[in-house]
């Protein structure tokens, strides 16, 4: 992965965990890592406990999908309920939540790095 890349990708997610603190959600890790791998977020949305993936494109990229959701494919959504499952094994005490819920959220930025688009789809695996 390019630096660029990157760099779109914590932009992306810095967004989105602004905006999901706006929405009275709570944040309670950012890149959170496990033995498998990193969560973009794990978030309390009221009484879920919500992991979600963040993806972000330019428009009009050449390459991947158009919409940045749709690089969430089933084999990305196998690995990230097994990232879940590891984090939930490491992190269970005292997380109260009454459901889990797995969420995607999109971001797709202009040529000047300017977020035009932002897609969130709850329950999205």
């Amino acid at each position: 992965m390019t630096v660029q890349r990157q760099r779109l990708g914590r932009t992306a997610e810095n967004l989105v965990a602004t905006r999901l603190t706006a929405a009275h959600w709570e944040i309670l890790e950012r890149n959170a890592r496990t033995r498998y791998g990193e969560l973009d977020l794990v978030a309390l949305d009221g009484r879920t406990l919500v992991f979600v993936e963040v993806k972000a494109s330019r428009e009009n990229a050449a390459f991947g999908p158009e919409r940045p959701v749709h690089a969430v494919d089933r084999r990305k959504q196998q690995r990230i309920r097994r990232l879940a499952t590891a984090w939930l094994s490491e992190n269970r005490g005292g997380i109260r939540y009454d459901e889990i819920r797995f969420d995607a959220i999109g971001v797709t930025f202009d040529r000047n790095g300017q977020a035009i688009n932002l897609e969130h789809l709850v329950g999205a695996f």
